[in-house]
């Protein structure tokens, strides 16, 4: 067709809200690009002035799947600024509240928001009939995720107990057996799940970009979710302060988000980029679910993200099994998590769901904030979705109209973007 017109009111599946632009005239792509519309929410500025006890509290709020995973990073920037070392035990716990909402994250991405597409249906609803077990598996395990998080800190939306320098309530032993218990029976689930996804077909696009994620500190054999140096797949690594190097952001014209470029003129964030800078230090029964679902490093492939995330469920299950172990071996004690408020700067960098996430405070005497910087995942995928249009678009004019439109919704949800706190809608407009 030589030119096309087509505009989709309310994309489904999506969070937030966005508008892909598509422009074909005499066979050619004139114009394509994702542009975010979403009201921005003045966060950085919420934090300017506020107390080094507020800044947690406020920044759970910017996002009800990443709660846990901004708390965290906003705790590490303020740590980082005041120079205070967590004990062993507090971040042995961290690190099964990220890994309790990164599988929450992951399982209502493959289950709710792609698997639709993989099975031909426009959501998750006809499933219920048509893979009634299916559903009930998805549920099951969206909630084990949150519930891991929850013993620990009280609840997985804005997390209760987590603090600088500690917990205010330690979680109760009896109840993290029980969630190791509940993660070593869904492993052979997430197994029954990886077998169906590789009898599943996504479509075959590939656009080589940069992959950014945290790296392995000082030589370290963990595949780093809490704590790492900012790695890029160009092969090279910095310190966490020094992230703005390779975040570089920048506004564009129409949007209210700004886009991110390194070594690349984009680069991608989120659990593929993770996979491809990482994959040596995934667990052999993780490798082993890639090798069956036909995911090798690198893949370059951004429809492949959902099966990244998959794989990382399997790694992450059998960690939370082994570090919940090293806890209770090691005893629940109770510490104090006092700690002196002073000037300084920090950079707080962790993994959630949807990639590297990036607080900066800095703080007078007082320990009040004086100025902040915040750096989203989705901010940094922004770039390369546009990018892999660029590339997909030509590549798929050939399909009728109907199909056009799903693979560029179902490039856009691969990326499982966090545009706002809820989902919204996404508008995808063709113009002549």
């Amino acid at each position: 067709m030589s030119d096309i017109n087509i505009h989709v009111h309310h994309v489904t599946r999506v969070e937030g809200h966005g508008d892909v632009l598509l422009n074909v005239k005499d066979g050619k792509v004139e114009h394509v690009s994702l542009n975010i519309v979403e009201a921005p929410r003045f966060f950085e500025g919420m934090l300017k002035g506020r107390s080094h006890y507020e800044a947690r509290e406020i920044t759970t709020r910017i996002c009800g799947i990443c709660a846990c995973g901004h708390a965290l990073a906003s705790l590490r920037a303020s740590e980082a600024a005041m120079s205070i070392e967590p004990s062993e035990q507090t971040i042995n716990l961290r690190k099964l509240v990220l890994h309790g909402e990164n599988l929450s994250s992951h399982f209502l991405h493959i289950f709710f928001l792609v698997a639709p597409d993989a099975f031909g249906v426009p959501s998750v609803l006809p499933l219920a009939k048509t893979h009634t077990d299916l559903v009930v598996r998805a549920l099951k395990l969206k909630k084990l995720g949150n519930d891991v998080s929850e013993v620990i800190v009280g609840r997985h939306v804005h997390p209760i107990t987590l603090h600088i320098n500690g917990l205010s309530k330690l979680p109760d032993p009896a109840a993290l057996k029980d969630i190791q218990r509940r993660c070593l029976e869904a492993i052979p689930e997430v197994e029954d799940t990886v077998n169906l996804f590789s009898t599943l077909s996504l479509p075959d696009f590939t656009r080589e970009t940069e992959y950014v994620s945290l790296g392995p500190r000082n030589g370290s054999k963990e595949y780093p979710f809490y704590d790492g140096v900012v790695k890029s797949s160009e092969g090279v690594e910095y310190a966490p302060q020094d992230y703005q190097k390779v975040t570089n952001e920048y506004i564009m014209e129409r949007n209210t988000a700004k886009h991110t470029k390194h070594k690349r003129s984009s680069y991608m964030v989120g659990a593929l980029a993770r996979f491809n800078n990482n994959y040596d230090l995934l667990r052999p029964e993780a490798k082993a679910a890639a090798e069956k679902l036909g995911l090798k490093a690198p893949n370059h492939n951004p429809y492949m993200i959902t099966v990244a995330q998959l794989v990382e469920t399997i790694h992450i299950l059998h960690d939370t099994v082994e570090l919940i172990q090293k806890v209770l071996d090691r005893g629940i004690k109770e510490e104090s998590n006092e700690y002196k408020v002073r000037a300084g700067q920090g950079v707080g960098a962790v993994e959630v769901p949807r990639g590297i996430l990036f607080h900066n405070y800095t703080y007078d005497n007082k320990g009040v904030i004086q100025a902040a910087d915040l750096v989203i995942p989705t901010t940094q995928n922004l770039e390369n979705i546009d990018q892999d249009m660029r590339k997909l678009a030509p590549e798929i004019l050939d399909q009728p109209k109907e199909k056009i439109e799903l693979l560029l919704q179902m490039l856009v949800r691969a990326y499982d973007p966090c545009i706002s706190c809820s989902t919204h809608l996404l508008k995808v407009r063709f113009t002549k």
